[in-house]
């Protein structure tokens, strides 16, 4: 039997996540036009000790609305509910109309001065992240989020 690591557990919780999240969005907003090369994106946030509060008001106050700015779409945000994942990670799904298109927002994203400035300041006490986890995803023909 293989024990499951720290990973390995943020990994299908982040699947099952997703999973979750495209059968409530596709029975909301059935008629919703959805783009066919679009990809998601799971990213997971380890935050430094301490710092997991300084880091969602980072994202609710500007991370965000910059995200919209640059073609980033914001499609939810969770915090697990036990510890220890609860006391330092936050995970959260963007879309992206294609990996193109995530690349240039990703860079346009992080050279933009008012990101740059809202980061500085976030962490003037310390870096508020530890490690970022990236996963893409193309949904399967069968999902009912596309």
């Amino acid at each position: 039997m293989q024990l499951l690591t720290k990973g390995r557990v943020t990994q299908m919780m982040l699947i099952a996540v997703a999973f979750v999240f495209g059968v409530w969005l596709a029975r909301e907003f059935p008629g919703q036009a959805q783009t066919p090369a679009r990809v998601f994106e799971i990213r997971t946030y380890t935050a430094n000790e301490g710092k997991l509060d300084a880091l969602q008001a980072r994202f609710r106050n500007h991370t965000c609305k910059l995200f919209e700015k640059h073609g980033i779409t914001n499609v939810g945000y969770w915090v697990p509910q036990d510890p220890p994942l609860s006391q330092n990670t936050l995970i959260y799904i963007v879309a992206h109309k294609s990996r193109d298109a995530a690349a240039k927002s990703w860079e346009a994203f992080r050279s933009d001065p008012e990101w740059i400035k809202a980061r500085d300041a976030s962490e003037v006490n310390g870096k508020l992240v530890a490690k970022v986890e990236s996963v893409y995803l193309g949904p399967t023909d069968f999902s009912p989020i596309k």
